[in-house]
């Protein structure tokens, strides 16, 4: 079998860039070894349409997620998918906290996200009556998806121009051809088979960094190398329902390694808390939640929501993201979006360590993959 190009991994960000490369007028094949998409982190998290606030000045995760924003909302509308702009409050508990949010607000400026803006403690009180602060922070634009219908959305684009999503279809490794790279893989039935493509596109999310790895690059070197951060989410009781009507987020932790206990609010009006941040010590995917930890959350949410009571919470889910091992733990760690010509590997190009804000990010990344491989154009809703 044939194809220009080859996309591993059928997650958010494999779909978009299987979809934008299908419409560019390349031949495409997808290969998931799973039986459908997004069965990892891409189901597995708050849902969130980020702003752009927190992230690094003229990072990919600033410039794709202010950038993302916009074109995440503008794909939804067009293709039927549920977005709301619900808003988000981010609240300061002390004086130490409150200045932090000049931090922040300067720094989602600086990003492009014009519409933040401080929000006084009467316009919070009028808001959310039930949240305690001493000062926040409004970002109107950050919202909530229907992530499992925005991967259909874009399974269907990529196969309307004739890309083969081919679903249990585990990768097994790849090696360099006069022609581009012979990429063999495991199809359902155990058989093994082959697919020759000029372009090869790591989306392998959680296994990234092993299938760079197996292409011989030191992963270690080039900062390739990811951990396990498991974040569990709490659902609080239906008795919740209409109580909190934004995104509610404390000051982040140091290094974005999270943003603390927050509420999030889904689709179907419950509320959540969560995620906490647990690094895993292996690369298990264990995906239960420990009633255990309930403890730990209401004590974060109680210094904003006073009002959260342990027994009104119970376990909900838990996602899985690989983040960037680097040698700062403090430094937030940015997407890695390499071709890698200059590693001896034309036509390969390498997605790691794409964490939040991937989901809304995932446009955008696959604009700049098309790029990379020499694709035309920009996407279109």
């Amino acid at each position: 079998m044939r194809s220009d190009a080859v996309v591993v991994g059928g997650g958010v960000v494999g779909l978009a860039v299987a979809m934008r490369l299908a419409r560019g007028g390349r031949s495409v094949v997808l290969l998931e070894r799973h039986p459908s998409f997004g069965r990892e982190a891409s189901s597995r998290n708050s849902e969130v349409v980020h702003a752009g606030i927190y992230y690094p000045t003229g990072s990919l995760k600033a410039t794709f997620s202010v950038a993302g924003n916009r074109s995440l909302y503008a794909w939804c509308a067009a293709n039927g998918v549920e977005a709301r702009r619900l808003g988000k409050f981010i609240v300061a508990v002390s004086a130490d906290e409150d200045a932090v949010l000049d931090d922040i607000h300067r720094r989602g400026h600086a990003n492009g996200v014009t519409a933040l803006r401080r929000a006084t403690l009467d316009e919070l009180r009028e808001a959310e009556p039930l949240v305690r602060a001493v000062g926040a922070l409004y970002s109107p634009d950050t919202g909530i998806v229907d992530s499992h219908g925005f991967m259909r959305s874009l399974a269907d684009a990529a196969a309307d121009d004739d890309a083969v999503l081919a679903w249990g279809h585990e990768y097994l490794a790849a090696e360099p051809t006069p022609r581009g790279y012979r990429v063999r893989f495991r199809d359902p039935a155990g058989a093994d088979g082959e697919v020759q493509a000029g372009v090869v596109v790591n989306a392998a999310g959680l296994a990234a960094d092993q299938v760079a790895g197996g292409m011989g690059l030191d992963i270690d070197a080039l900062g390739y190398r990811l951990r396990y951060v498991k974040g569990s989410y709490l659902r609080l009781a239906d008795s919740w329902r209409g109580r909190i009507r934004h995104l509610v987020y404390p000051v982040p932790h140091a290094g974005l390694a999270g943003l603390g206990t927050h509420v999030t609010i889904d689709l179907s009006g419950g509320i959540r808390l969560g995620p906490d941040v647990e690094f895993l010590p292996d690369r298990r995917l264990d995906y239960s939640v420990d009633p255990g930890r309930t403890e730990r959350f209401v004590e974060g949410a109680r210094r904003y929501l006073p009002s959260v009571a342990a027994e009104e919470l119970h376990p909900d889910l838990a996602g899985i993201r690989a983040r960037r091992i680097l040698p700062d733990p403090a430094v937030s760690p940015d997407f890695v979006i390499a071709e890698e010509s200059a590693r001896g590997l034309p036509g390969w190009v390498n997605l790691i360590g794409i964490e939040s804000p991937g989901l809304t990010s995932a446009l955008e990344i696959a604009d700049r993959v098309a790029a990379l491989a020499g694709g035309p154009g920009r996407h279109a809703a």
